[in-house]
């Protein structure tokens, strides 16, 4: 039988899209993939994020065969996500967007700061997005590899203390220009909402797209159900398939073995089955 919702990320950071679907349905069967061989992702051009997302789908299809696959990763929804469609047909792909339209919802002031990584910032697809979304806004955007690195290889060992003053560069950044909002755009930082918003103070708010991102996922899943075409080739592949602990955590490589152990101590705080490298 097989998973019913495949989580991909380039790392950690779409686990609070997993367990927020998992609040939401607890019925539903997960497995989720970080692509730490190509770790980091908003670091790389659009060409290598399409072609290492391209393998991590590949890899989920062969091993899972899932109902549904969550792009838990901003940078590869806003590259990639339409070039992944036309490759895989036969599956669903929910992707994850910069929550812009939300912001400009929100704000009071129209002075929106984007928190992303470096690739998402510059994509025309998050301009785009602005320009439907929030063209009477200010949009004020900043990748930080940096953060997103210490989310991946700091935060779980971190002090509360530590976690404050890796985000104080980005939240100050966004208030000396005057945002009273600030988008998650790259899932790795939600990890950090909670110290981003104590840092900011009770007049910014805190947004991500963990809602509309779920809310679709199911929706698909729904109509799927309802629809009850299936394929006898999927259906063999469902049967046919090892079925992983709920809620596992997979990873395609590691460039230490550190990597390994920093991993491992994160399933364990989470509660996450590890289920270990997932090789083709």
């Amino acid at each position: 039988m097989s998973v019913e919702f495949a989580f991909l990320d380039s790392g950690t950071g779409g686990i609070p899209y997993m367990q927020y679907l998992k609040a939401q349905m607890q019925s539903a069967s997960c497995v989720y993939l970080a692509d730490t061989e190509n770790f980091p992702y908003g670091e790389k051009t659009p060409a290598q994020i399409a072609d290492c997302s391209s393998r991590a789908v590949s890899l989920i299809l062969q091993k899972w065969t899932p109902e549904t696959i969550v792009v838990a990763c901003n940078t590869i929804s806003v590259t990639s996500l339409d070039i992944l469609r036309d490759r895989f047909p036969e599956i669903p792909i929910v992707g994850t967007v910069p929550a812009v339209k939300l912001g400009a919802k929100v704000s009071r002031n129209g002075i929106i700061g984007l928190l992303a990584t470096e690739a998402t910032v510059r994509d025309p697809y998050t301009a785009a997005l602005i320009t439907d979304f929030a063209a009477d806004c200010t949009i004020i955007k900043r990748g930080d590899s940096k953060l997103v690195s210490f989310v991946e290889h700091e935060l779980f060992t971190a002090s509360e203390t530590e976690k404050q003053e890796a985000v104080r560069p980005a939240v100050q950044f966004f208030k000396d220009k005057g945002c009273d909002t600030i988008i998650l755009g790259c899932t790795h930082f939600i990890h950090l909402a909670r110290e981003i918003a104590a840092v900011a103070g009770a007049a910014v708010t805190v947004i991500d797209s963990r809602d509309g991102v779920v809310r679709q996922a199911l929706k698909v899943e729904a109509e799927r159900r309802h629809d009850g075409r299936e394929s006898l080739i999927a259906a063999v592949n469902s049967f046919l398939a090892d079925k992983p602990p709920d809620s596992a955590l997979f990873v395609t490589g590691f460039k230490s073995f550190s990597y390994e152990q920093e991993y491992r101590k994160l399933c364990k705080n989470f509660a996450i089955p590890w289920g270990g490298i997932l090789q083709s």
